[in-house]
């Protein structure tokens, strides 16, 4: 047996700065004039003096900025260690021109279905069409695809080629691996 001190670990050499991916980026600080939502709009986001985001957030819910919405919780927290943050609620996913709302993000497109995966929210397990959607205004069904991660991760790639894009939630770790498909009887690639 080798003692643990004995080891040669390059990872165990690095400093903070180069463990944290986050704490490497260079973040504009900002202070919080107002306890506004976050800006779903460039004018929002103009209002409070930003020509250019840091992160957008795709998401396959409404906006709704409370604690139980992970891009709200997400956004705020990103937002007051000095990044600007804009969302993108329910976009139509049959052009890029939502994604292009606030312009090239300078760091990436974090995506997300929402709460619940896209298929579950849209089907029910005898493969029924559901009525409503629980995370829409009104329980409107219909505004978000199936499978949403790929779908606004595929856009988020059309509108500007080259950004990162973080995939997050539910639907993406559930799908992380090949696995089989419920609803297409099929296996499905990651």
């Amino acid at each position: 047996m080798t003692n643990s001190s004995t080891l040669s670990l390059p990872i165990l050499n690095l400093s903070d700065a180069e463990l944290d991916p986050l704490a490497a980026l260079q973040a504009r600080q900002y202070t919080a004039r107002e306890r506004k939502p976050l800006p779903m709009t460039m004018a929002e986001a103009r209002e409070r003096g930003w020509d250019e985001l840091d992160i957008v957030f795709v998401t396959g819910d409404a906006y709704i900025d409370h604690p139980s919405f992970a891009s709200a919780i997400l956004g705020r927290v990103l937002e007051s260690a000095g990044f600007r943050v804009g969302i993108v609620s329910q976009p139509d996913w049959r052009s890029c021109d939502a994604w292009r709302t606030f312009g090239k993000p300078r760091l990436y497109f974090a995506i997300s279905a929402g709460n619940m995966d896209s298929m579950i929210n849209h089907y029910t397990a005898n493969r029924k069409v559901r009525n409503d959607d629980a995370y829409s205004p009104g329980g409107r069904i219909g505004l978000r695809p199936d499978r949403a991660t790929l779908g606004y991760c595929q856009r988020s790639r059309e509108a500007y080629p080259g950004v990162p894009v973080i995939a997050g939630g539910v639907e993406a770790s559930l799908r992380r691996l090949a696995h089989y498909d419920y609803w297409s009887d099929k296996v499905r690639r990651s």
